[in-house]
């Protein structure tokens, strides 16, 4: 009789530690999404002030502005819904917009120079590296969570209690770096 209650004692006390193992994982997935979420939305405040920036020199280019303008404002309403692969498919078009706004800026030397675009520059390439490296941190937890859920024997308790998968941050093919914004 003690024999069977030790058992039960013992499989009961596995079946918490790996609950609570489970739990940890999830919750450092839903913390580093909340990582990028900061870093997304620092990222679009800052893009319309390098947009007006741009514009005071280049104002014939607006289909540019247009562009990123909408694609930034595409990135803001999508990262709302918490869609880990919409959010990634509207980030991904933002990058390809801001690679036109920096081909733009590249044709104008005085805007090169100008403090306010300097700043705004080191600013956004920071905020790149950052961008790069909560996704590569959400990645990781994503990683390390979907292997938690899919291992023996807590496979088994994360089927019953409908832990389900994570999906992963993914950049657009090719493009696994962040906006280059030298001159």
């Amino acid at each position: 009789m003690i024999v069977a209650i030790v058992v039960v004692v013992v499989v009961l006390l596995a079946i918490a530690l790996m609950f609570n193992s489970l739990v940890r994982a999830r919750n450092r997935v839903d913390n580093a999404w909340s990582q990028i979420d900061v870093q997304l939305k620092r990222r679009h405040d800052l893009i319309p002030n390098l947009v007006e920036t741009v514009k005071g020199y280049a104002a014939h280019e607006r289909q540019t502005f247009e562009a990123v303008t909408a694609a930034r404002n595409t990135a803001v309403s999508v990262q709302e819904s918490g869609n880990v692969g919409e959010v990634a498919g509207a980030e991904n078009i933002l990058t390809g917009a801001l690679k036109s706004l920096f081909a733009v800026a590249e044709a104008y030397p005085d805007l090169k120079a100008d403090t306010n675009f300097l700043a705004l520059q080191e600013e956004l390439t920071s905020t790149e590296d950052r961008v790069a490296y909560s996704r590569q941190f959400y990645n990781d937890s994503v990683l390390n969570y979907n292997n938690a859920i899919q291992t023996l024997p807590r496979n088994i308790l994360a089927r019953a209690l409908s832990f389900s998968q994570k999906e992963f941050f993914e950049a657009a093919p090719g493009d696994d770096t962040p906006v280059s914004v030298k001159f």
